[in-house]
């Protein structure tokens, strides 16, 4: 009797401590960025701990033993909380589920970061390592046969699946204080939780139709802005090369800080008005510290990420067929269409959208020509000497290029032989903001030789030059001061051109509007889509995942109407292509 009642005992524990663990886990996990018990709503707690229970619970009854049960959870645990961690650190957003689709291009560039942990990650891996080892100890199995523990394996993850989908809806969300907003990815993810805000973010994989969508509305509202143009005159046409500037922006927007010297003069003398035949401005992109591929997406495409899920890649979910982008107008008006990137190829999976957009010829940077670096990036100086390079072998078509530059590419806090910071900020002791500075100097530099060189060109040309982001939160925290969060999506742009074109200063604009901008600029034949996004841009001059600027007599109907052409565009144009 005391036998068997000490097996009994035995087992109550053994149970106890297979659900202890997996609450253990899911603290153990947020303990990599923050502390849950402080910042983690109570509520919200609940429902991490919920559903590790049943991950941990489902996969005992496949696996038998709790030993090798709790061990994946444990391996899962930490690989999920170290990868949100060092996604944080490099891009200032957490992890989330569209960022499985970059993995490939993540560890393409993974070996420019320092991964070194700090005191936390240490500790915390440690005691991750030392529950994996003590649970060899750990002796607790089921006999049933298989297909007897497949039933309750198959209930927990049903049980998984709906409370998920409860987490998914926004009454549930609004009576248990769960924060829904996907706008501030970080303090979502903060409040909620790693994976209850996983869960909740894994609605919006998929896009789902708008509101009274149907494509034939939407092929209705783009007729209605078709226009009739001369496209004959196509020798006259300038040569148009877009340069989208790696992590090029102004941190002097951020506080008024002084530094060692001034980090753009040429770009600070174009957005003063000192440079003829020159438009300027803040342009307003929707990422920050990383994603790229989205800056340039809004700005090819006309397309704005404010319509899409947080965190979403386009290049990588969305664009599978042919999509009507900037590239393809000007290949209709006579150009010869480029797309250079001197990295990887595969990098968002730029070697398959590019084509997929109209960008005829593609460099990456088994092309290039010669190849210099500043750090291990091919350098602007190398990259701009490629651009020259197309133009001197061009053919008598105008010329589109579409570049994308490597050499600001962070993570900025390592030392390299073969570059030395020289620009300083009084009062911050940061080696990766005097790097970062010291990057955008050269590259101001660099843009000036540019446009210098096709001043003295007898070809029409005109460069369009941009940021694609800001860089992450930790380069430029000493300087950091923005009272509005929609500051740290702005970047500098401008339109130059080397002939007589209107001026003009301070013309603040986003990313999803610069190439109809651009087109107008220059008289060039526009799309309906462009004509429909011009019209748009005066009742919403600003539109963006993280700002949203509207006039006084904004229409909330164009606004519907603008989502309806872009969900065209990106899933029914697409369908209708195919044979």
């Amino acid at each position: 009797m005391k036998k068997e009642y000490k097996e009994k005992l035995q087992l109550a524990g053994k149970i106890t401590i297979g659900f202890l663990i997996p609450a253990m886990l899911f603290y153990l996990m947020e303990f990599y960025e923050h502390n849950p018990f402080v910042e983690v709503r109570a509520e919200a707690q609940l429902f991490n701990v919920l559903i590790f229970e049943l991950i941990g619970w489902g996969l005992f009854f496949v696996c038998k033993k709790a030993m090798i049960s709790l061990r994946i959870l444990i391996g899962l645990s930490m690989i999920f909380g170290l990868t949100n961690h060092y996604v944080m650190k490099f891009r200032s957003t957490p992890f989330v589920p569209w960022d499985i689709f970059s993995i490939k291009t993540a560890s393409s560039v993974a070996g420019n970061y320092d991964f070194t942990p700090d005191r936390r990650i240490i500790i915390v891996s440690l005691i991750f390592i030392a529950i994996f080892v003590a649970l060899q100890f750990f002796k607790f199995e089921i006999e049933l046969r298989f297909y007897f523990r497949l039933i309750p394996f198959a209930a927990s993850f049903l049980i998984l699946f709906l409370f998920g989908k409860c987490l998914q809806d926004d009454s549930f969300q609004t009576r248990h204080y769960l924060y829904p907003f996907l706008f501030t990815p970080s303090y979502m993810t903060q409040v909620n939780g790693m994976t209850v805000t996983f869960v909740m973010d894994l609605e919006y994989v998929h896009v789902d139709k708008p509101s009274g969508y149907s494509a034939s509305k939407a092929e209705e509202i783009l007729e209605s802005y078709e226009e009739t143009s001369d496209t004959s005159a196509s020798n006259d046409y300038p040569n148009i090369i877009v340069i989208m500037n790696e992590a090029f922006s102004d941190v002097g927007l951020l506080s008024d800080f002084t530094a060692s010297e001034d980090y753009m003069p040429f770009v600070h003398s174009i957005m003063d008005g000192e440079v003829e035949n020159t438009v300027s401005g803040y342009l307003n992109v929707s990422v920050c510290g990383g994603n790229t591929a989205n800056t340039e997406f809004e700005f090819l495409t006309g397309n704005s990420m404010y319509f899409l899920p947080m965190g979403s890649i386009p290049y990588q979910q969305y664009v599978k067929e042919e999509l009507p982008s900037l590239a393809s107008c000007l290949s209709g008006l006579g150009y010869t269409t480029y797309g250079m990137h001197p990295y990887n190829a595969s990098g968002w999976n730029r070697d398959t959208v590019y084509p997929l957009l109209g960008l005829e010829n593609n460099l990456f940077l088994p092309q290039w020509s010669y190849r210099s670096y500043i750090r291990s990036y091919i350098s602007d100086e190398c990259d701009f000497e490629q651009i020259k390079k197309i133009y001197q072998e061009k053919d008598d078509n105008p010329l589109f290029i579409f570049n994308v530059t490597m050499q600001n590419h962070g993570s900025y806090t390592d030392a390299y032989d073969n570059f030395t910071p020289d620009v300083t900020v009084e009062g911050a002791n940061s080696f990766a903001l005097s790097q970062y500075l010291s990057l955008i100097k050269i590259t101001d530099s660099e843009i000036q030789e540019l446009v210098d060189y096709f001043a003295s060109e007898d070809e029409k040309t005109v460069i369009v030059f941009f940021g694609d982001h800001q860089p992450n939160d930790a380069t430029v925290r000493p300087v950091n001061q923005a009272t509005e969060s929609y500051i740290r999506y702005e970047v500098p742009y401008f339109i130059w051109a080397n002939y007589d074109i209107e001026e003009e200063t301070g013309s603040d604009t986003s990313a999803n509007y610069l190439a109809a901008n651009m087109m107008e600029t220059l008289g060039l034949p526009t799309s309906a889509y462009q004509n429909f996004l011009l019209k748009l841009q005066k009742e919403y001059p600003i539109i963006s995942a993280a700002r949203l600027e509207e006039s006084d007599d904004a229409s909330e109907e164009m606004l519907k109407e603008y989502q309806m052409l872009q969900y065209y565009y990106l899933f029914d144009y697409q369908a209708e292509e195919t044979p």
